[in-house]
């Protein structure tokens, strides 16, 4: 397959892979071409000036340029689909930067209700949590878990510390403690059981795009983790 497309509403991603990067181009350049044929068909409009390209490559270099009515689509090295930021060089620092940056927004915005000077119990305390903040932190975290140790960390230190002052608890109270009494598992434990249901679910579906994801090996750079190294 040359080409994968990927649609949901309105967001359209063409996604092209070889390991000549001209070929990569002239792959998607030629998709991109009939996908015009079909738009004009259709009476449908694209701006290629809202339109990102992006090489995802640990090679130096770039692929050559791809267009849109005989106008150049913008490359750039980072891109963000469906709430989830890609990176050409393949790693997750940039969405757990830009998560994070979620996190603390949406933190400042629920003090006045999870914070130590609010009025409310712990036991209203913590299904808020849950329910406002834990969504925003395990949103896509079948795909980013396989993010370095480090950035998993400032996840965790987060999470460590909303704990900390939804409960006021004094710092000679452990995070385990925190973690056990709150009954809000570690993001570690989070990752372990989501990526396990994820590869249950995928093991059923039998469509071409999914089928590389249960064979990494063939195709590892470095040493870096899939989301399936965490499997059991």
């Amino acid at each position: 397959m040359k080409t994968t497309l990927s649609t949901f509403e309105d967001d359209t991603a063409i996604f092209a892979t070889h390991s000549d990067p001209k070929i990569a181009s002239l792959n998607l350049q030629d998709y991109v071409h009939n996908m015009k044929k079909w738009l004009q068909k259709w009476k449908m409009k694209v701006k290629e000036t809202k339109s990102t390209h992006i090489t995802f490559t640990l090679r130096k270099g770039q692929c050559p340029p791809v267009c849109i009515h005989q106008n150049v689509i913008p490359e750039v090295e980072t891109v963000k689909y469906l709430g989830l930021h890609f990176v050409g060089k393949l790693t997750w620092k940039e969405h757990i930067a830009m998560k994070r940056k979620q996190l603390d927004h949406k933190t400042r915005d629920t003090k006045w209700l999870i914070g130590k000077n609010s009025p409310l119990s712990l036991e209203n305390k913590t299904p808020i949590y849950r329910t406002i903040l834990n969504p925003i932190r395990t949103y896509g975290i079948e795909m980013w878990s396989c993010a370095s140790k480090s950035n998993i960390a400032i996840i965790q230190r987060h999470q460590s510390e909303i704990l900390r002052t939804t409960a006021n608890a004094p710092w000679y109270v452990t995070n385990q403690i925190l973690h056990t009494d709150l009954q809000i598992p570690y993001v570690s434990s989070v990752i372990h059981d989501r990526i396990n249901k994820h590869h249950i679910a995928l093991s059923s579906h039998h469509k071409h795009p999914v089928e590389p994801m249960f064979h990494p090996e063939h195709n590892r750079r470095l040493k870096r983790r899939w989301t399936f190294d965490l499997t059991d």
